[in-house]
Formats: C-alpha cells, sequence, structure tokens
C-alpha cells in the first residue's frame, strides 16, 4: 500500500517503511508525528480518492534533522565588472514512515 502526501508544500509518494528527507518540521529527534493531508492511497487493486480519503493519514517517526549540500550561486556580467557568488544550505528532517492508515472506504 502507497499513500501521496503533503508537506512542506511539495508532494511525496510513501510506502511503509521508507525513509526520506522532507522540509524541516518542528518536531524532536525520535517523536511520531501524524501527517493528515493525505491526496491519494494505493494498493494492488486499485487507488483512492477524493472523499474516500476523509479521516487517512500517514505517521511517520523523525529520525533527525540536518542540512542539505551546498548550492552555489553565480550571477555574472560579462564585461562589467560584475560577480556575485551566494551559497544555500537547506534544512530538512529526515522520517521514517511507520504506518497508513486508511480512510472510510
Amino acid at each position: 500500500m502507497y499513500a501521496v502526501l503533503v508537506t512542506g508544500g511539495k508532494q511525496y509518494r510513501v510506502m511503509q517503511g521508507e525513509t526520506l528527507r522532507v522540509e524541516l518540521l518542528e518536531a524532536d529527534a525520535g517523536s511520531e508525528i501524524t501527517f493528515d493531508n493525505v491526496l491519494m492511497m494505493g494498493d494492488g487493486e486499485g487507488v483512492t480518492l477524493g472523499d474516500a480519503l476523509k479521516g487517512a493519514s500517514v505517521t511517520a517517526k523523525v529520525l533527525g534533522h540536518g542540512r542539505a549540500d551546498k548550492v552555489r550561486i553565480v550571477k555574472f556580467r560579462r564585461r562589467k565588472h560584475h560577480r556575485k557568488q551566494m551559497g544555500h544550505r537547506q534544512h530538512y528532517t529526515e522520517i521514517q514512515i511507520t504506518g497508513i492508515a486508511g480512510g472510510n472506504k
């Protein structure tokens, strides 16, 4: 069984036992969190969408927090003596999916 959930403005297709990195969440490492914004659930026979997903949720365990690799941003204008460099490291939360609870079918 899999589910599509929304967190941090992004959609993720998750299955039980899967580990993934999402946008930073306000939760302590080792705590349990629940995602209620489930868009779709599927299994071997078909998919469930819309009103049939009322009450559906995905639970996950927070493994830890971190920062991604540095992304270098360079702005350069030729022949103008203009060069600007910046860097960015995005914060993330690493979670492990522990359960997918279906809505009313």
